[in-house]
């Protein structure tokens, strides 16, 4: 699976960018104006031009493949065929390798939305609610594409998709399958199927789900990754590698899987060989986000073996990399995550003032008033988490109040969730063990953290076998490379098997 590393959480929100929007194309509206529903049922495309739906269609074909760099050719040569063409900016933007390439083509989509079709303008109008962080709009405009177009699976996919990411894993199931019955040959539906099976637990329904993807598009490299996946979380470490070495056998610049392999190599304790299967990505980069993607990962491995200050290192070279582009957006993200590590470090002060530049570069940018906002509230979660750490638990509850009141108003359960993180980890550093709990136990269950969290509080509450419990959840949770689970994993391991540290 193809993850967006290029809006890595400047603001909490900008989580659920929809991977979906490959809008169905059975007919042409030739006049460039909103239609009706075409009669086979699908959202139909607006463009003038049948060469540039031609394009569109190569390019949709590929990025239906997570073929993401492949497709970018064809959806520029849409563009220039017909640059009123809303659908192809759309995708153009979600096949972006770059946030600055994201946030323009968005933009362009939305300033066209009125010239496309009602279905394309509700998918436009989505993906922007979505990353500017308003999830009730956002599924609003899912809703009016689902009930005006029930029968097109990828509208079905796209509802699917804001689901998974609302961590719903039921409802994205449930529009997955409706999605499966109305086009059961479209590849896509059953590797979002896959992933929404693992995250629920339910791990055999998964491997299902990811064999029939592969049964349907064998030649294409990612089954075997988005397989590899599901053995990594299965902590089938070895398999694991198996599948994502025939995803590349099949596409050697297929890089994702390059980063499925390091976290292999990691989780058995081989951290040089993890590195080493990064700097190929670096080796073949045809993008910065290929860069950018090894670098994080290289910041992964190193918080992993202990070493944040390598990490902070690493964390440099990928804001540099955003940097040389002017990408404001990546520039922030990379900030947000290096300041993530001093407060692990517990270098409170810089992480400060990391943050504090983040939000400088958020607010000085031409992104939208929404993503301006939710920057500005997120900070106040991460000068909570700094309170915290040097335990001035007044300003920390201030902070927290403040983050909990903009949280509650967002009506946004990504934002509502780290709401009451912070509010489990001031519990948590003041003892109050039960408040602690109740807190975590409303926070984002997909969090490493979290679980590592919540061992903690039964610890303190002298509930040694239900700690264990989660401290091997924690140790165990084998995800693709990611800071929150490289501050946790190890300390869990030890923890699980009784010793302190």
């Amino acid at each position: 699976m193809r993850i967006n590393f290029l809006l890595r959480s400047f603001v909490a929100a900008v989580l659920v960018v929809i991977a979906a929007t490959w809008i169905a194309c059975n007919s042409t509206n030739r006049d460039a104006k909103p239609s009706a529903p075409a009669k086979s049922g699908k959202v139909p495309v607006t463009t003038k031009s049948e060469e540039a739906r031609k394009e569109f269609l190569q390019g949709r074909d590929l990025a239906d493949k997570l073929l993401a760099q492949d497709s970018i050719e064809h959806f520029d040569k849409a563009i220039a065929l017909d640059p009123q063409f809303a659908s192809a900016e759309l995708a153009r933007a979600t096949a972006a390798a770059t946030a600055h390439e994201f946030f323009d083509h968005l933009n362009k989509a939305v300033s066209l939305a009125d010239k496309a079709s009602d279905g394309e303008k509700a998918l436009i109008l989505a993906t922007e609610a979505g990353t500017n962080g308003d999830t009730v709009k956002q599924k609003e405009y899912l809703d009016k594409a689902v009930a005006a177009y029930p029968g097109d699976e990828r509208v079905r996919f796209a509802y699917g998709t804001f689901q998974f990411g609302q961590q719903d894993f039921a409802a994205a199931i449930e529009h997955l399958k409706k999605g499966a019955e109305v086009a059961p040959d479209y590849s896509p539906t059953y590797n979002m199927l896959g992933y929404s099976y693992r995250q629920a637990g339910d791990y055999p329904n998964a491997e299902q789900a990811f064999k029939k993807y592969t049964v349907l598009i064998p030649n294409d490299p990612n089954p075997y990754d988005s397989y590899g996946e599901l053995l990594l979380k299965m902590g089938r470490f070895d398999d694991s590698i198996t599948q994502y070495r025939k995803a590349l056998s099949i596409d050697p610049n297929f890089v994702a899987s390059h980063f499925g392999i390091s976290a292999d190599l990691m989780y058995q304790g081989k951290q040089q060989d993890a590195s080493a299967e990064l700097q190929k990505i670096i080796d073949k980069a045809r993008s910065d986000g290929d860069r950018r993607l090894a670098l994080f990962g290289l910041a992964v491995v190193a918080a992993d073996n202990g070493k944040l200050d390598e990490a902070v290192q690493w964390m440099g070279k990928e804001y540099a990399v955003a940097e040389k582009a002017s990408d404001a957006a990546a520039m922030a993200a990379d900030l947000q995550a290096k300041g993530n590590i001093l407060v692990e470090a517990q270098k409170f002060d810089v992480a400060k003032q990391v943050f504090d530049s983040s939000v400088k570069l958020i607010q000085a940018s031409n992104l939208s008033k929404e993503i301006k906002d939710n920057a500005q509230l997120v900070q106040h979660y991460n000068l909570g988490r700094i309170a915290t750490g040097k335990k001035d638990y007044k300003t920390a509850k201030a902070e927290a109040a403040e983050f909990a009141t903009g949280a509650e108003a967002s009506k946004n359960p990504v934002l509502e969730r780290q709401s009451h993180e912070l509010e489990g980890m001031i519990a948590l550093a003041g003892k109050d063990y039960d408040k602690a709990l109740a807190e975590l136990q409303q926070a984002n269950q997909q969090n490493p953290q979290d679980m590592y969290r919540m061992a903690q509080a039964y610890d303190g509450k002298g509930d040694t076998a239900k700690a264990r419990e989660l401290y091997a959840q924690a140790a165990a949770f084998n995800s693709l490379p990611q800071l929150n689970y490289a501050f946790v994993r190890v300390k869990a391991q030890k923890m699980a098997g009784g010793k302190k540290g």
